[in-house]
């Protein structure tokens, strides 16, 4: 399950169980909730500060949990509304956010990326990857208003029709991270970046992303039904 640490102003949200290096972080539904839970205890806090979220091992996450979907689709609805919660609730954070995508950032995952405020992408291993074209699944509404809005139409095109895996120079020369680290290096330069923006916490800042996102924010906030998504 997710869990903090602190790094001065920095809060750090790792996306996997502590000590375990071989977690996918895929959205469970449990682990929506400890997302959620997670960022509750991150609003709780006092004075200035900052978030990133980053993970251990060869995933930032893999994305939905498609053995659970797949087993309760007539819960699929209800889960869909739930993984544009973690969106959502990432675009209009009141601290500064910062992804350290440290490996493979797939799906739901790469658009868990996408809804910080900025991205740092190990340069010498993982991928960003939209791959629902090659898995023959639809974006929701939010989806697509979330990729196209954060990303551009050009970049959008790029990465949802192709399907591509994209490598941290790949990213970043395409403006879907905004630097890129070697190894470990990661962390320590989303940390940096995150901490130098921590005194611009407060509800201003919410307001201001709230207002900068609204046209992705009301998509987002479209509830998922039978009439507005269709697989196959």
């Amino acid at each position: 399950m997710p869990y903090l640490q602190r790094e001065g102003d920095v809060f750090i949200l790792y996306l996997g169980n502590e000590g375990q290096t071989d977690s996918e972080n895929r959205f469970h539904p449990d682990w929506i909730d400890e997302v959620h839970a997670n960022l509750d205890e991150v609003e709780a806090s006092e004075g200035q500060a900052s978030l990133v979220t980053t993970a251990t091992g060869k995933f930032y996450s893999n994305g939905l949990d498609t053995d659970w979907l797949f087993g309760n689709l007539d819960k699929m609805h209800w889960y869909l509304d739930r993984v544009h919660s973690i969106f959502a609730r990432l675009l209009t954070f009141q601290l500064p956010t910062v992804a350290a995508i440290n490996g493979h950032a797939f799906g739901a995952g790469a658009m868990t990326a996408t809804s910080h405020d900025f991205r740092v992408m190990k340069s010498d291993r993982g991928f960003y990857t939209l791959p629902e074209v090659k898995l023959n699944m639809p974006f929701t509404i939010g989806m697509n208003a979330l990729i196209t809005g954060r990303l551009g139409s050009q970049v959008a095109v790029a990465t949802m029709t192709t399907g591509d895996r994209l490598g941290g120079p790949e990213a970043l020369a395409k403006g879907i991270v905004d630097a890129t680290a070697e190894g470990d290096g990661v962390l320590a330069a989303a940390v940096e970046r995150a901490a130098g923006l921590a005194s611009n916490r407060g509800p201003n800042l919410t307001r201001i992303k709230t207002d900068l996102h609204a046209p992705v924010l009301a998509a987002l906030n479209t509830p998922n039904t039978p009439e507005n998504l269709k697989f196959g």
